[in-house]
């Protein structure tokens, strides 16, 4: 008589050991796969993303002039430093009505510079140009120049910062139609 053995066999045990490393390695590479998926329902918001930050007295913008400003990104980290202060441009229409425009060109991003001589923002990267009023004048961009939502409150001016003005964001909506479509 020959001995049958009842145990497991050797191809059995390295099948099981295979799918259980294969369930593994699935399982690790789908956590990033489902957080991405989830990510709109669990992300949370950090403090100050839409807070209404002052950029100063009406004092410090002149009747029919632009401006430019600063003010410190509620949303930031330790690390930001300086680049945390961003700057806009401000243009104060008649003393009570004002533009708002984020620095960057509505093409690649890059900082338009304010030009009263010819009352023109002029982009140095691929010589966009906007019009006084932000709409675009020339170049590259397709778009004027994007606002940010702003109100005025106790002489001071605010703008709602912590999201940055693009073409579907509600900051860059003035009374319901794009300003400088």
């Amino acid at each position: 008589m020959t001995p049958t053995t009842t145990g497991p066999s050797r191809r059995g045990v390295l099948l099981k050991i295979g799918l259980l490393l294969n369930g593994i390695a699935g399982a690790i590479l789908a956590v990033p796969i489902i957080r991405y998926i989830l990510s709109p329902v669990t992300r949370e918001r950090k403090t100050g993303y839409e807070s209404w930050l002052s950029l100063g007295g009406l004092d410090q913008f002149p009747q029919n002039q632009t401006r430019l400003a600063t003010y410190r990104n509620p949303v930031v980290n330790p690390w930001d430093g300086q680049t945390a202060d961003l700057p806009c441009w401000v243009r104060n229409l008649d003393g009570q009505n004002f533009q708002v425009f984020a620095i960057n060109c509505a093409h690649l991003g890059c900082p338009v510079r304010w030009f009263p001589q010819s009352s023109l923002f002029m982009c140095p990267c691929h010589g966009g140009a906007y019009y006084a009023d932000g709409a675009r004048a020339s170049g590259p961009p397709e778009r004027g120049l994007f606002q940010y939502t702003h109100k005025i409150e106790g002489g001071k001016l605010f703008i709602k910062a912590g999201e940055t003005p693009t073409p579907g964001s509600a900051s860059n909506r003035a009374g319901g139609r794009l300003p400088c479509a």
